[in-house]
């Protein structure tokens, strides 16, 4: 897939590149990054130098993994990152995130999901994007509740984070949900 800019009032995102290196290994020496999120712990640079040179380049040209980084459009100055990925059932994507600390609070995570969310849908034809995050991590959970994600559960020994399985909410939004049609027909339970 060819790497995309999306626009919202107050945010660029774009695929990250060589030039957010610094940006990203900065923001993610947060020890709440660290905690919350599958990037290693010690965070160094060679790792913020793999991601943005390897695994997000990568994930564009097979269009299974699709990263952006989360910038202000005042002083593009980087709020985080943000990605969209399939999961193993067609139609299926999942989204993920981070906000370097001083960035939270101000509404651009979410901001960044909802966008990201209306062209999964209207352009990568998703008809249902997930989220996940631990049991307990709030922050996450309340970026997801206000950009339309349903809580649907808690799913026992879903995540393997620094090679342990913890347990992880689930959330969901549809086309349906915003009042996008989708290719294939939604019948809910007790319909």
């Amino acid at each position: 897939m060819d790497p995309v800019t999306l626009t919202s009032e107050r945010l660029l995102l774009r695929p990250l590149t060589g030039a957010d290196t610094e940006a990203v290994f900065q923001a993610c020496q947060d020890p709440d990054i660290q905690r919350w999120t599958v990037v290693p712990s010690p965070y160094g640079r060679e790792d913020a130098e793999s991601f943005v040179s390897r695994t997000v380049p990568d994930g564009w040209r097979a269009g299974t993994s699709l990263t952006f980084a989360v910038l202000t459009r005042a002083n593009t100055q980087l709020v985080g990152a943000v990605s969209v990925f399939q999961r193993g059932q067609a139609g299926t994507w999942e989204v993920g995130y981070w906000t370097a600390r001083e960035h939270r609070g101000h509404g651009f995570m979410t901001e960044a999901v909802t966008v990201l969310t209306h062209w999964s849908f209207g352009t990568l034809g998703a008809e249902r994007l997930e989220w996940r995050a631990e049991v307990g991590n709030a922050g996450s959970r309340a970026v997801a509740e206000k950009a339309g994600f349903r809580l649907e559960g808690v799913l026992r020994a879903d995540l393997l984070n620094k090679g342990t399985r913890r347990d992880a909410w689930l959330g969901a939004i549809l086309p349906s949900d915003l009042g996008l049609p989708t290719e294939h027909a939604y019948l809910p339970a007790g319909s």
